[in-house]
């Protein structure tokens, strides 16, 4: 490629050679010239490129080259329009014949993307929608989007969502469980709806999420359903439950995990002390003498410190000394597991950030206009999470005490 460039000391233009690699030089001419209009273009070409090179690692082989390591054949390419942010672009999708191929390019990444933008599109098309939501949608899509592209949308993206949520489950030696609420309009009201979370540990260490629902509220019944729902999809091997000491809840765990421990989440147990402490007793006094509780070695040695704490406040606060001892044991729980497990399974937090991840999305919706559309984005924002778990390593250590 050859590029017009000014001298340090001429007036005049030189002609600078540099070396690039091949196609690159066209893909730089066409910014050049064009400057953002020829984003498409250029992000159109490479894609393209991307595309019959990653064809060409599946099939083991190059095109026309012959070697005993191919895996399948080329089979030409099939036209298809992409609309991205900036603008849409005709892609070309190797096909092959022999072995299973889909670019990855078009798949990564964008399930929660579309569940999304079907959410904010939803808000559009039923007349709940304002000028920030019209910018949204376009800022997202950058098109308009029709009725029936919406439909099209939701409904390819149920499938595939559907077939996820009802996947068969296998065993996991411990379960954590969380909800989060979030706002979406009901029979013309705006509620809010709780968003239920499931994650399981796996024998082999690995976490993965188990399960997702939506519902109005967390009562005992919904909690009941929720967990019913796992079991019947064949869930097994729970040897420990962590969670907040969420309404309903524990009395689900009765009914459907009667006989396995329950750990209640010490991070929100250590919040929630700081809510039952009086003026006269200091926060960080308080707040130390309880991870001391928490970080002791064994059990014995927490339910020793956890006495003495006791008796420390009994005299001058009474109240704080009864809540303590009805409340910490069931944070303890945790002690009867291995030690090089307990950190990751004494609290909820893992579920907490998974929440936190599915807010980062929400938070541009705002208002739902519907459960379906709740679900939809929750659901695909944890299929993708699950999805890089599993290439992760283990989330737990082999258990060695």
């Amino acid at each position: 490629m050859t590029r017009r460039t000014h001298g340090n000391s001429e007036d005049f233009p030189t002609q600078v050679e540099v070396d690039l690699p091949a196609g690159f030089g066209e893909l730089l001419e066409l910014l050049i010239d064009q400057g953002f209009e020829g984003m498409a273009e250029a992000m159109q070409r490479l894609l393209n490129e991307a595309m019959k090179i990653e064809r060409s690692q599946v099939l083991g082989a190059e095109p026309y080259q012959r070697t005993s390591q191919r895996r399948g054949w080329a089979n030409g390419f099939k036209p298809k329009t992409v609309q991205t942010r900036v603008g849409p672009m005709h892609l070309d999708v190797p096909q092959t014949r022999g072995v299973e191929f889909y670019p990855s390019s078009l798949e990564r990444g964008t399930r929660s993307e579309r569940a999304l933008k079907v959410a904010v599109a939803e808000m559009y098309l039923q007349g709940v929608s304002t000028r920030k939501v019209t910018a949204v949608m376009e800022g997202l899509c950058g098109h308009e989007v029709t009725s029936m592209q919406v439909s099209r949308t939701v409904a390819a993206l149920e499938d595939e969502l559907r077939t996820w949520r009802e996947r068969p489950l296998g065993e996991s030696h411990y379960l954590l469980l969380d909800a989060r609420y979030e706002k979406v309009r009901v029979n013309g009201a705006v509620v809010s709806c709780s968003l239920l979370v499931a994650l399981g540990i796996g024998a082999d260490g690995r976490r993965s999420i188990l399960g997702v629902s939506v519902s109005l509220s967390e009562a005992e019944v919904h909690w009941r359903e929720f967990l019913a729902s796992l079991q019947a999809r064949g869930l097994h091997g729970v040897r420990l439950i962590t969670s907040d000491d969420h309404a309903g809840l524990r009395a689900a765990l009765e009914t459907r995990f009667s006989s396995v421990p329950w750990q209640r989440c010490q991070f929100h147990l250590a919040k929630n002390l700081l809510d039952h402490l009086p003026p006269n007793v200091p926060q960080e006094e308080a707040s130390a003498d309880l991870r001391a509780v928490f970080n002791a070695p064994n059990r014995s040695e927490a339910e020793r410190l956890l006495r003495l704490m006791v008796d420390k406040y009994a005299t001058a606060t009474p109240k704080l000394a009864d809540w303590l001892e009805s409340n910490v044991p069931q944070g303890l729980s945790v002690f009867d597991f291995p030690a090089g497990h307990r950190r990751r399974i004494r609290t909820n937090n893992c579920v907490e950030r998974l929440n936190r991840e599915i807010k980062r999305r929400t938070r541009v919706v705002s208002i739902f206009p519907n459960e379906a559309s709740l679900l939809r984005l929750a659901t695909a924002v944890l299929m993708e999470t699950d999805d890089e778990w599993q290439t992760e390593k283990r989330y737990l250590p082999k258990a060695t005490s």
